[in-house]
This record gives structure tokens, C-alpha cells and sequence, in this order.
């Protein structure tokens, strides 16, 4: 008697799914208000911000959360390295570079940390993951009723962030996550023609 193979069911049609994806848009993070999530949705948002494509299970990405008084804590850190950058720039410039992570009650910052692989899996997959890993956060958040918006801004590339950040040789931020209740609707905006971007390869 041999074993009968087993079928998998195909995956469920969900058209409430299918317009959330053909209509969601970035929500601006200077227009996100609190509260944020409760620490149980929080958690939910990062479990299935992981979940994404990533090569041979490597992980090439974690995350470092930013809530409450962290936020302005840490904005020293983003103040301190602009005015060094820019000596000369006013007091008031310094207090706002300082605020950039209180716009949202939570940001979530993902760090790009590309392993060795003995089976060589490129460099370059192991970032796109972590690309990855954004985007799915602000699906996550918008998914749960809250805002988001996906940002780097020049701290993002600034050494001594990176380092108050826990930045390692070879990581790299992906993104800082801004996630919040949001004051106003996201604005439309232009899309690009599918037509344009899409080619069917023919021998």
C-alpha cells in the first residue's frame, strides 16, 4: 500500500486583503500623533515584520525600538552630530534635528547586518531583505489601524548615530520606521504606468 500524496489547499482569496494593497499609501510621520500601540501590538507589528523572504534563514537584519522618553534621548544623539556637521546652523535647528523621532509615538529602526555565509549567499540579498523587512512593518502597523511611514533622512548615513545606534562594521540602515495615529489622510499621489515599467521577454 503506498502513501497518497498529500494536496496543500490553494491560498484563500481575500479581496478585503486585495484593496488594502491596491489602495494603501505612506502616511506622513509629521502629521502622526499618539497614542501608538499598546506593547502586545507592538510585538505583533515586529513578529510579522520578520516574516519576510530571507535567504537560507540567515536573519540579516534586527531591530532597535524607540518609545516614550528614548525618542528625545536619542535625539541628542542626532542634534549633537548635525550641529557638528554644522557649526554655524541656529539653536532653534538643533532642537529640531533633536525632535526628528518624537513625530511618532513608536519608530522602529531596522538594521541591515549582512552574515557569512558558507554557502555564499550575496551580500546584496541579504539588504533586500532587510528592505523587505520595512516595508512589511508599515503593512503591519497599517494593517492594526495606525499610520506609517518608512524614512531614512541624512541621520540614517551619519557615523556617530550609527554608532549611538549599536552599528556594527558592515551594518547599514535600512529604515526607521515611524508608526502612529495619524492627523490627516494620506494624499494621493502620481503612480507609475504599469505599461511603462513592464516588458515581456520574447526570444
Amino acid at each position: 500500500m503506498t502513501d497518497k500524496p498529500t494536496y496543500f489547499p490553494l491560498p484563500v482569496h481575500r479581496p478585503a486583503l486585495i484593496d488594502f494593497l491596491s489602495t494603501r499609501r505612506s502616511n506622513l510621520a509629521k502629521v502622526m500623533e499618539g497614542p501608538g500601540p499598546d506593547p502586545q501590538t507592538r510585538d505583533k507589528i515586529l513578529e510579522i515584520g520578520a516574516r519576510v523572504p530571507d535567504h537560507r534563514k540567515l536573519t540579516p537584519w534586527r531591530f532597535v525600538v524607540f518609545e516614550g522618553q528614548a525618542r528625545s534621548d536619542f535625539g541628542q544623539y542626532i542634534a549633537s552630530a548635525f550641529m557638528a556637521e554644522n557649526p554655524k546652523a541656529p539653536a532653534d535647528r538643533a532642537i529640531f534635528e533633536g525632535g526628528r523621532l518624537t513625530r511618532a509615538p513608536l519608530v522602529i529602526a531596522v538594521i541591515s547586518s549582512p552574515v557569512e555565509c558558507p554557502r555564499g549567499t550575496p551580500r546584496w540579498e541579504q539588504e533586500l531583505s532587510s528592505a523587505a523587512v520595512c516595508f512589511n512593518l508599515c503593512l503591519a502597523a497599517q494593517a492594526h489601524g495606525f499610520g506609517a511611514q518608512w524614512l531614512t533622512e541624512w541621520y540614517a548615513y551619519d557615523d556617530s548615530v550609527n554608532a549611538a545606534l549599536g552599528a556594527k562594521d558592515g551594518d547599514r540602515v535600512a529604515g526607521y520606521i515611524y508608526i502612529g495615529v495619524p492627523r490627516a489622510r494620506a494624499l494621493p499621489r502620481a503612480r507609475p504606468s504599469v505599461q511603462s515599467v513592464t516588458e515581456f521577454w520574447e526570444q
